[in-house]
C-alpha cells in the first residue's frame, strides 16, 4: 500500500504497483490542510489505472496533536504532516498484512530531502534508485496524465510551498550535481550548486546511517535476544 499525494513520484509509485500486483494494491489519500486539487489528481491517477483508493482525513488529528504543542518555527509543525501520514499507512499495512511502498527517489535521498520516520520511512522504495529526472521519463513511459507531469512538485507541507523553492535550486541542477558528486567529482570544476549540494548531502548523513548502537560494530546483526 502507498500513499497517493497526486504527486509525480507516488503516481508513478501507484502505477508500478498495480502492474506488479494487480488488486493487492491500496492507495490512501491522507488530506492534512490539502489543496484539494491534490487529491483530484490522485484520483485521476487511481481511476485511469484502477488502483483502489480510500481516504483518511488526518486534519482533525493534526490541530489536536498541534494544539498539545508548542510552537516553534514553521518546520516542526511541518513534519507533523509526514509522520502522522506514516502512522496511518502503517495502521493501515498492520490490518491488511501489506508492506509500505515508499515513493522517495535519489535525488531527495541523497539530499536528505525528506522527513526523518515520515514520508521515506517504508518496506520499499521503489524510485530510491532513480534520480528525479529519471522519474520523469518513466511517468512519460507510463503515461503519467499531463497535469500531474507538469505541476510543480511540492510535499504540500504549507500553502504555496514547493520543494525546488525550498530547496533553492531546480531538480534539473540537482540531479546534474549529484551525479558528478556520485561519479567522482575529478575533472569538474567546483562552483557554487555543486558545492552547496555537496553540503546537503553531507550535512544530511544522519537521516540515512543506521541508528548508532553502543558497543556494536559495523554490519553486527541485530541482537534480538
Amino acid at each position: 500500500m502507498l500513499g497517493m499525494s497526486g504527486g509525480l513520484d507516488s503516481s508513478v509509485c501507484g502505477i508500478l504497483c498495480k502492474r506488479a500486483l494487480g488488486t493487492q494494491v491500496l492507495g490512501l489519500i491522507m488530506p492534512c490542510h490539502s489543496d484539494p486539487s491534490d487529491e483530484a489528481h490522485a484520483r485521476l491517477v487511481a481511476n485511469s489505472f484502477d488502483i483502489r483508493l480510500e481516504k483518511t482525513d488526518l486534519s482533525p488529528v493534526f490541530d489536536l496533536l498541534l494544539d498539545g504543542l508548542p510552537r516553534d518555527g514553521v518546520l516542526p509543525v511541518a513534519n507533523l504532516k509526514p509522520r502522522l501520514r506514516m502512522i496511518t499507512l502503517y495502521y493501515f499495512s498492520n490490518r491488511l498484512n501489506y508492506l509500505v511502498v515508499g515513493s522517495s527517489n535519489k535525488s531527495e535521498l541523497m539530499t536528505g530531502y525528506f522527513t526523518k520516520y515520515g514520508d521515506a520511512a517504508a518496506d520499499v522504495l521503489p524510485l530510491g534508485r532513480l534520480f528525479k529526472s529519471d522519474v520523469r521519463k518513466l511517468a512519460e513511459e507510463l503515461g503519467v496524465p499531463a497535469d500531474i507531469m507538469t505541476k510543480p512538485p511540492s510535499a504540500g507541507l504549507w500553502p504555496g510551498q514547493t520543494d525546488e523553492g525550498e530547496l533553492g535550486i531546480t531538480y534539473d541542477e540537482l540531479d546534474r550535481a549529484l551525479r558528478v558528486l556520485e561519479s567522482g567529482p575529478e575533472g569538474h570544476p567546483e562552483h557554487e550548486t555543486l558545492a552547496r549540494v555537496r553540503q546537503m548531502v553531507s550535512r544530511s548523513y544522519h537521516k540515512r546511517a543506521p541508528i548508532p548502537t553502543y558497543g556494536a560494530s559495523p554490519g553486527d546483526p541485530p541482537d534480538r535476544t
